[in-house]
């Protein structure tokens, strides 16, 4: 089997359960609870209508330009799989448009994110399929490879694992390390309800904000 251009199978899926519970979190707090370390960078961005994505990692490394590494993913997907493409940012030529996706979405396919460029955003920007991606090109894509499937990627510098748990919403995409699920989940719910309990007390008696002072004391700041 040759690195750089091989297909591995049976990949590892994320248990629907934690799929389900994360799903429900936002992105912004489940990045809290995986130590404000993960991004999948700044441009990969929602460029669907509306809707979250969560499911598990079908992953693919591919050289820029290039999509073969991506079809042979979606006749791979099962369903509840995102098709993660790590193609290095670069924008030139778009990756997928809008029949890779609708083949993918009639295997089960949930969501794509992609380290690139897509393309006939007059169909994407319509519909709440999740698409993820760093831009826009209407220069198609060649189909000649090299590229992985099934291997571990980075995007911008996230490292995702096949089979992680890839939450996709306003704010962009977080990998969850299956691992590392459930530990996740139950931080991130329990966050959620302080939060809750925050915006309670904003809303009624006040949000106690004696802490700001009480940082700036210990940091030693003038004037307070």
């Amino acid at each position: 089997m040759t690195l750089g251009f091989r297909v591995l199978t049976g990949h590892v899926r994320a248990d629907a359960e934690r799929v389900r519970a994360l799903g429900e979190i936002p992105c912004a707090i489940l990045s809290d609870n995986l130590g404000r370390m993960v991004a999948g960078g700044a441009r990969l961005r929602p460029m669907h209508r509306g809707g979250r994505l969560a499911g598990t990692a079908l992953t693919v490394k591919t050289r820029p330009g290039d999509n073969l590494m991506i079809h042979k993913a979606a006749d791979m997907a099962e369903p509840g799989d995102v098709i993660v493409v790590d193609a290095g940012g670069d924008l030139t030529n778009a990756l997928i448009g809008e029949l890779i996706i609708a083949h993918a979405r009639s295997r089960g396919v949930v969501g794509f994110v992609v380290d690139g460029a897509v393309r006939d955003m007059d169909a994407i920007g319509q519909d709440d399929f999740p698409v993820y991606a760093a831009g826009v090109s209407h220069r198609g894509p060649y189909k000649d490879g090299p590229g992985e499937v099934n291997v571990p990627i980075a995007l911008d510098g996230m490292v995702i694992e096949p089979g992680d748990v890839i939450v996709g919403d306003l704010d962009g995409v977080v990998a969850v390390p299956r691992a590392h699920a459930a530990e996740i989940a139950a931080a991130g719910r329990a966050q959620m309800e302080r939060e809750t309990k925050t915006l309670a007390a904003i809303a009624g008696a006040g949000w106690d904000r004696a802490w700001v002072d009480e940082i700036l004391r210990e940091k030693g700041c003038a004037g307070v």
